[in-house]
């Protein structure tokens, strides 16, 4: 099956005050570390790089340095929204049988997580890595605990989250006409009926989304020598 990849890059990074796929990670920048894990894989046909428009110059630029301007990728212009965003990365693939969108801040996915939610997305319609809460969830309301959900049937989603390409842009398509706007792909598969299929993710798969992340990040790259 022929693998399509979008990697969702256009975030305002309000936290960190400019583009963390930009800011250097170590060696290059957080944008190439997930970049070179999809490449490597055989049946990819197309992977797509949504940006924001001030980014696009530095984008392709750092493709260009790093020997990665081939026919494969493409750089669009992402929109408001990340969910926007990633309905015009879909729209811009043209040869795909499943699709995997994976947030671009997270740099340390692995190889072989990819390799098992791609395996078991020619079985589901959707699948997706995520891992157990350790932590006690609360909701609240006004600054007063509401409920306690049971911890015990709590996962934390990460990505790439993978799904056959024609019910993910089906999905997307309702839930424009529905005035829908998930926090994640698979809601809005979810919300079609569709089964999505659970891979334990990986712990050392984390979003850099604050500085102390960011700092977290360097500090991994160091204990393994990177």
């Amino acid at each position: 099956m022929k693998l399509g990849v979008i990697i969702a890059s256009a975030g305002q990074s309000k936290r960190l005050g400019h583009n963390k796929v930009l800011m250097e990670l170590g060696s290059k920048p957080v944008l190439l570390y997930s970049l070179e894990k999809f490449l490597a894989i055989k049946t990819l046909s197309e992977l797509v790089i949504v940006i924001r428009a001030q980014d696009e110059m530095d984008v392709r630029d750092i493709l260009s340095r790093a020997g990665y301007s081939h026919s494969k990728i493409k750089v669009v212009q992402g929109g408001k929204e990340r969910q926007d965003s990633v309905h015009i990365g879909l729209k811009s693939l043209v040869d795909s049988d499943i699709v995997a969108v994976h947030d671009g801040a997270r740099p340390f996915i692995s190889l072989d997580l990819i390799l098992k939610l791609i395996k078991e997305a020619e079985d589901n319609p959707a699948v997706i890595p995520a891992l157990p809460v350790k932590e006690t969830i609360k909701t609240v309301k006004n600054g007063y605990v509401e409920s306690t959900p049971d911890r015990e049937f709590l996962w934390s989603v990460q990505t790439p989250q993978v799904f056959k390409y024609e019910i993910l842009i089906n999905a997307y398509e309702r839930a424009y006409k529905d005035n829908f706007y998930g926090t994640d792909d698979s809601s809005l598969v979810e919300r079609l009926g569709y089964k999505v299929k659970v891979v334990e993710g990986e712990y050392t798969n984390m979003k850099i989304t604050t500085k102390e992340d960011l700092l977290l990040a360097r500090r991994y790259l160091e204990l393994l020598g990177l």
